[in-house]
């Protein structure tokens, strides 16, 4: 083969290659956005509706840390004033509901009819049933109204049974218990059923009756100014430090 053919093989090689090139382009049109304008409307809608829920999250999220910042700032204040609630709930002043029972003492009718006035309950009975119950799970008390707390005084005041200076001359006398939980409570309804209590107060003509009532009881907050002997307080060193 002479040269001029094979550059001639050569040129018409190239001319075929633009042609098919060329054919495929024309086979293959370029696509195009076949969506009409409604349909426009719509995408852009869901847009922007991404865009506001967005925008509300970013907002939720920042009000969120407006309130962390600020629970955080009155956080130690917050822990004081709980801790206040239950200092004061331990001392007894604050009521209180919860499961319990009701303990009840009257005197013993037949005493009655025989002549025997009865009329106040020792204080040594009192300090007994109190032991007993406290032993049994007690863990708040009230005699005839009246709270009783670590610093009760239960004594005899010319001839006359007091409680922190209230008398307890008038009976029926009902005493209120409130155990842990209902369970404790049951525990403890069972044990006064029982309870070595009842004898020592029938010896002294009284008689007490264990009752399990189906509602929460309440017991009022201790009503006298607590006072505290032998305390004082910290000075505090320089610069305000405890």
């Amino acid at each position: 083969m002479s040269r001029k053919q094979i550059s001639f093989t050569f040129i018409m090689i190239i001319i075929g290659l633009m042609i098919a090139i060329q054919f495929k382009a024309v086979k293959e049109p370029i696509v195009r956005d076949t969506r009409d304008t409604w349909q426009l409307r719509e995408d852009l809608q869901k847009e922007k509706d991404l865009e506001l829920k967005l925008l509300r999250e970013i907002r939720s999220n920042e009000e969120k840390i407006v309130q962390y910042e600020t629970e955080r700032k009155h956080s130690k204040e917050k822990i004081l004033r709980d801790t206040l609630d239950e200092l004061k709930m331990e001392a007894g002043l604050s009521e209180v509901t919860g499961d319990g029972i009701i303990i009840t003492i009257t005197p013993v009718y037949e005493k009655l009819l025989l002549g025997h006035a009865i009329t106040s309950v020792t204080p040594d009975l009192i300090k007994r049933l109190l032991n007993e119950i406290n032993r049994y799970g007690a863990q708040y008390v009230s005699i005839a109204g009246h709270r009783v707390i670590n610093t009760t005084v239960i004594r005899e005041i010319n001839d006359e049974t007091k409680i922190d200076g209230y008398p307890l001359s008038q009976l029926p006398l009902e005493v209120k218990v409130i155990a842990e939980n209902n369970k404790a409570a049951e525990l403890l309804y069972k044990r006064m059923q029982v309870s070595k209590s009842a004898e020592d107060f029938f010896i002294d003509n009284l008689r007490i009756e264990v009752m399990r009532p189906d509602e929460q009881i309440t017991i009022p907050a201790y009503e006298d100014t607590i006072r505290i002997l032998h305390m004082k307080p910290v000075k505090p060193k320089n610069g305000g430090d405890s």
